[in-house]
């Protein structure tokens, strides 16, 4: 089953454009890479929460907008030769395309399909 690498962040919500464009060019690199999909969703009903929410685990201030997001691998192995690949491409290096976001407050993390209907 396929492999997925899943992010939570906040982004200051001034820098809607920028950051598409960022995911958008990083969209690029992760698909020649081996990812076989990419998405990027802009949040629009993320609640707070009084003991979690997505909004509390990535610190979101007021001026920002959770952003939540998914990159789709056929498997782990693919996954793991093409995040190498990914964080070695020049068009991924910070001065080529800055991150227009806190990137200490990013959650991520890879997960093993179990289920997919």
């Amino acid at each position: 089953m396929s492999y997925i690498d899943g992010f939570v962040a906040a982004v200051p919500t001034a820098n809607r454009d920028r950051y598409i464009r960022h995911a958008s060019d990083a969209g690029v690199v992760f698909r020649e890479y081996g990812a076989t999909e990419f998405v990027e969703c802009w949040g629009d009903e993320v609640p707070d929460g009084e003991v979690t929410s997505f909004p509390m685990a990535v610190k979101c201030q007021p001026e920002e907008t959770v952003v939540f997001s998914w990159i789709v691998w056929p498997d782990k192995a693919t996954r793991d030769r093409g995040m190498q690949q990914v964080m070695e491409d020049p068009r991924m290096h910070p001065d080529t395309n800055p991150m227009p976001f806190d990137g200490k407050r990013l959650i991520y993390g890879g997960f093993e399909t179990v289920v997919r209907q």
